[in-house]
């Protein structure tokens, strides 16, 4: 576990926002770095225990990904991943995979039972990923409700 607004972390979600800005760029809702909606999103006070946690993988002692768990906004009750990301250098070698489980172990820890992310057309790894994993497509929800080019996902966790 890394703190959200430490270096680590800030150094990780500005590069998965460049990565999303290059995949959407010819999209009109692409994320802005700067726009105090998306960074509002997701605050270090929603992704600490009780609420959440944020996840650094490490590889050879390099920062290789992130993801985050909190609050879905709308439904406090279900748990949202937000802030999956894995560096370019560190793909294909299950680094999402690892994280992913360990968001899912760590929300069922949490309390949710059942948990719910946004992913994009642009992203057809992550989408992969997702329905490996016993992910199922929802209705879009939340900021993307109305975009074309997002997806979205739930799980429901084993209530044991």
């Amino acid at each position: 576990m890394e703190p959200y607004d430490g270096a680590v972390a800030v150094a990780l979600v500005q590069a998965l926002l460049l990565d999303l800005n290059e995949r959407y760029a010819d999209v009109d809702d692409a994320e802005d770095p700067d726009d105090d909606d998306y960074l509002a999103e997701v605050t270090p006070a929603m992704v600490r225990p009780p609420l959440g946690t944020f996840l650094v993988a490490w590889l050879d002692a390099t920062p290789a990904g992130c993801g985050a768990l909190k609050p879905l906004d709308s439904d406090p009750s279900v748990g949202e991943i937000k802030r999956m990301y894995t560096a370019p250098s560190a793909r294909r070698q299950g680094v999402s995979r690892r994280l992913l489980e360990h968001l899912e172990r760590a929300a069922a820890e949490l309390g949710y039972r059942r948990i719910q992310l946004e992913t994009g057309l642009a992203q057809p790894e992550a989408m992969a990923l997702y329905e490996s994993h016993g992910w199922h497509r929802i209705t879009p929800y939340g900021h993307y409700k109305h975009s074309p080019q997002s997806v979205c996902f739930a799980k429901d966790l084993d209530s044991s």
